[in-house]
């Protein structure tokens, strides 16, 4: 008996009839792993097939859904509705003839989902402290993910990543925000810090990237698909500001901070928020990079401004005389599904 390229047997013409119940029962029992067998309930199918296999699939006939054996569980593969959970909705709207919950996560907690199917979801993580001492890089806004997502059953663990602490005068860069995620799974990074005046080193790389404070070196890179690179210093001591969920941080010109990457708007919660934005770079004699999206604002003079608590906004830089960066906005995380 011989098989095909992926492994299914077939019987040959060469095959003595002696060797055909072996055959039919090795046809048998492929078909019974690679075919989508029907059973009436998941009852049904435990019984006749106590000890799955991984990759093997079947469907139900109560739920008209399909399942494969993933090495541990039976996942749906098709057929998969609306995923549901029993916390307590943060709130609840109607937009396009659906009628939607939400649940806001602002600390770290458990998501309970009592019906596996899909979701929507925003994941950010938390914003990057701007660059200190003087004239310090802009903080980058922690990475986002905007998708609709499949959720498995049960309880999912949610972290909401905490923004990190602006740069001073001894340790003058920034530092990185912390990740947010979903079930472990669905992760956005921290943003990258935003860099100190007179360091030797770039922005930060982050899920998007800080500014940098200081020529020749260039703002750090952001995540593909979840934020932007910071910006680079120039000018008389300007320095880049930090990047943002919608796009690249600005340069440092002249006497004026880059101003930092725009954020992101998102409709989840039934009305339009735009979060994710980095922070503005500092100069010493000037102008402040300028923020939006939840990032604070670059300084001439004093501490750079802090990103908004929940937004993933990155760090405002210093200003000059010698000051403290900008601490970062903490992350979110968000799950709707439709009811």
């Amino acid at each position: 008996m011989a098989v095909t390229p992926v492994g299914n047997p077939y019987v040959e013409s060469s095959d003595l009839v002696a060797n055909y119940p072996g055959a039919s029962e090795a046809l048998a029992e492929r078909i019974d792993i690679v075919g989508v067998n029907p059973f009436a309930n998941a009852a049904a199918r435990d019984a006749a097939i106590p000890s799955p296999v991984q990759g093997q699939m079947c469907s139900l006939n109560d739920d008209n859904k399909g399942y494969r054996y993933d090495g541990s569980a039976w996942i749906l593969f098709s057929g998969a509705g609306n995923a549901n959970f029993s916390n307590a909705a943060t709130g609840t709207y109607s937009s396009g003839g659906d009628s939607f919950k939400y649940i806001t996560f602002t600390g770290s907690n458990d998501l309970i989902v009592t019906q596996a199917g899909f979701a929507d979801i925003l994941v950010i993580g938390g914003g990057a402290g701007g660059g200190g001492h003087a004239y310090g890089g802009g903080g980058g806004a922690g990475g986002m993910i905007a998708a609709n997502v499949y959720l498995v059953e049960g309880s999912l663990e949610v972290v909401v990543g905490a923004g990190g602490a602006g740069g001073g005068i001894t340790v003058r860069n920034g530092i990185n925000g912390a990740a947010s995620s979903l079930n472990a799974i669905y992760a956005s990074p921290g943003g990258g810090y935003g860099a100190g005046s007179n360091e030797t080193l770039n922005g930060g790389t982050g899920g998007s990237g800080g500014g940098s404070a200081r020529s020749t070196f260039v703002g750090g890179s952001g995540l593909l698909n979840q934020g932007f690179a910071g910006g680079n210093y120039g000018g008389t001591n300007a320095a880049g500001g930090g990047g943002g969920a919608g796009s690249v941080g600005g340069n440092g010109s002249g006497t004026v901070g880059g101003a930092g990457g725009s954020g992101s708007s998102s409709s989840i919660t039934g009305s339009a928020v735009t979060r994710g934005g980095g922070g503005g770079g500092g100069v010493n004699a000037g102008t402040g990079g300028s923020a939006s999206g939840g990032g604070g604002a670059g300084s001439s003079t004093t501490t750079g401004g802090a990103g908004t608590v929940n937004t993933g906004g990155g760090g405002g830089g210093a200003g000059d005389p010698a000051a403290n960066g900008g601490a970062g906005g903490s992350g979110i995380v968000i799950v709707r599904v439709v009811v």
